[in-house]
This record gives structure tokens, C-alpha cells and sequence, in this order.
């Protein structure tokens, strides 16, 4: 597993005010002498006179980074991509979050994003291509479990692993530890509209040879879904959604579906915009397709990072299950 360098450096986003300056410069002095308590204390009071500033909000993800608190640092670079889309960092540590956890599919996402920001942010290029290299090794590695005999398989998957510093299946000697993600403080793509999505320029070396026609469908799901939704044409919506769909918060099928129906025919109108999906296919019936949604109606506006991931059942690719991060 990836273990991340932080690099201690705060975010050019804003000039701040003196007070906030001094607490942030002590917050990460703390913080690089290992005093995350205090470092964290510092950051939050200058969060509490300013809640809306970039730079504390960086440096407290760095610290709950330090801390392994995850899952509250992933939400606070997640929501700085969305105040912030200009700059590269938080796509990074994002990516640094997911692929210390092995999420490499989503770290790719990140890294893409982060790229597209910022085409000359050299970090965010490396650690993409340790990305790529990891994706690489486990797609070659399923090759050669699959086909034992295809010594071409075999090769790719040494030099892989060489990149990402894996000791081969066969060695006995303990290999190098690979070389770390890093972790930094940083411009993102054009708005691609419901109506319009298109997928990764790029895929990753560890996509499944699926169809062209497959990602075209996955997104043209992706896209009525979005649609229906607009149009507040809920039997059509719903029908987008797997029987087997998984609610996020829990609750079952049906109290799902009867909450559903009540808030998109509430408001008078609502309009929904995608933008820059990515796709991802786990195998030829499952793929996952990340965007960041914008909606608003007259009782609601709200942007974030919406991943949804799809079944093909009888033609057709349908919800399966959809997560929101605002």
C-alpha cells in the first residue's frame, strides 16, 4: 500500500487577515513538529472567525490527514473542488486519500480532474502515473492468473510491478518500498451540460476492453436519468433506478421511492446540469460513472460529486446505487 508524503504548504487562494495569518503559521509549525491537537485547535480558530477561507480549510485537511481522520479530510477537499475548481491541490489529496485505501479507479478520477485543471501541476502528472502503473499491475495481473501460458501477459505485469515498486509473485527477496504518493496543496474543465456528457479522454490502462457503445449507453442512461429528472417526469425517473437499488441512507425500496416522488413534485421547476462524466467499468455489467452535479429549483441549489453506479439488466443499464457528497 501507498503511504503519502505531505508536503506542508499552504493554498495561494486568498489573503487572509493578520490574526488568521498567525494562527495558520502556527497551526503548521504544530503540525510539522507531530502536535496535530494543537495544530487543529489553532486552524479551527481561524475557521471560526473566517469559515469560508481556503487556506485553514486546507491546512485542517492536511491535519486530519496526519491524524487518519479520513473521511472528514476527504470531505473538506472534496468540497473545496467544488468553491475552488480552478486549482489542482484538493483533486490531489483527494486521489492520495483513495489510493492509500486502494480506491484507485476513484483516485484516477481525481487525478484526471486535477490534471484538466492544471495541465503544468507536475505532481498531480507523477502521482497519475504511479495510478495508471497500480490500475496496469492488477489488470495484467488478472491476465496472468487467467491465461498462465501467455508469456507477453507475464512480462507487462514484471515491468509493472517494477514501476510501482510490487515485488514480483516469485521473488523471495524483499522488494523496495514503492515510492509515495504526495500529498501538496493548486484548474479544472470546461462545463459539459445535461445533454452533452462525454467520458474520459483517456481511459486508464486498467479499464476492461469493453464496447465504445457500452460507455455511450452507460452515459446515455446517465443522461435521461437527468433529464427525467428535470422534467419532474417521475414514473421515468424512477424507472432509471435497478429493483435491487440501494438507497444510500438505509432506508428501503419503497420509503425511498415515496420520498423521491414527493420532493422532485414539489417544486415548480428544477433544472439539473452533469459535468465531466467519467466512466468506469468494473466488468462488462457494471460500471461506475462519476460527475459533478448541479441542481437547483425554486426551493433548492446545490453542487457536489455525484458517483452512481450502474447494472446491465437485459440491455438496459440502470442505478444500482448513487452517493452525493455536497
Amino acid at each position: 500500500m501507498y503511504r503519502a508524503r505531505i508536503l506542508l504548504c499552504t493554498l495561494a487562494f486568498a489573503v487572509v487577515v493578520p490574526a488568521e495569518a498567525g494562527d495558520l503559521e502556527d497551526a503548521q509549525q504544530l503540525l510539522e513538529s507531530g502536535r496535530t491537537s494543537e495544530a487543529l485547535e489553532r486552524v479551527n480558530r481561524a475557521l471560526a472567525t473566517n469559515p469560508k477561507d481556503p487556506q485553514p480549510r486546507f491546512l485542517k485537511g492536511l491535519i486530519l490527514v496526519r491524524r487518519e481522520q479520513e473521511q472528514e479530510a476527504i470531505d473538506i477537499f472534496m468540497k473545496l473542488t467544488q468553491d475552488y475548481p480552478k486549482f489542482p491541490e484538493p483533486y490531489n489529496n483527494l486521489a492520495v486519500i483513495y489510493a492509500n485505501h486502494g480506491q484507485y479507479d476513484k483516485a484516477r478520477v481525481a487525478l484526471e480532474a486535477g490534471a484538466r485543471a492544471s495541465p503544468t501541476y507536475a505532481v498531480i502528472h507523477e502521482n497519475l502515473g504511479d495510478v495508471y502503473a497500480k490500475l496496469a499491475s492488477q489488470s495484467y495481473g488478472k491476465a496472468a492468473s487467467l491465461d498462465a501460458s501467455n508469456v507477453g501477459t507475464k512480462d507487462k505485469l514484471a515491468l509493472s510491478r517494477q514501476l510501482i515498486g510490487e515485488q514480483a509473485v516469485n521473488q523471495s527477496s524483499k522488494a523496495e518500498p514503492p515510492a509515495p504518493f504526495v500529498v501538496t496543496t493548486g484548474k479544472v474543465p470546461a462545463t459539459v451540460t445535461t445533454g452533452a456528457p462525454v467520458a474520459s479522454a483517456a481511459p486508464a490502462a486498467s479499464e476492461l476492453a469493453v464496447p465504445l457503445d457500452d460507455t455511450a449507453q452507460v452515459l446515455k442512461a446517465v443522461d435521461g436519468w437527468a433529464k427525467a429528472w428535470a422534467a419532474k417526469d417521475v414514473d421515468t425517473y424512477i424507472g432509471y433506478y435497478a429493483s435491487d437499488f440501494r438507497p444510500s441512507g438505509g432506508e428501503g425500496r419503497m420509503t425511498w421511492e415515496r420520498t423521491r416522488r414527493s420532493r422532485i413534485s414539489a417544486p415548480e421547476f428544477i433544472v439539473v446540469e452533469i459535468e465531466s462524466p467519467a466512466v468506469v467499468f468494473k466488468n462488462a455489467q457494471h460500471a461506475i460513472v462519476t460527475f459533478q452535479q448541479s441542481y437547483r429549483s425554486d426551493k433548492l441549489r446545490t453542487k457536489g460529486l455525484k458517483t452512481l453506479e450502474l447494472v446491465k439488466v437485459r440491455q438496459r443499464w440502470l442505478i444500482y446505487e448513487e452517493q452525493t457528497s455536497n
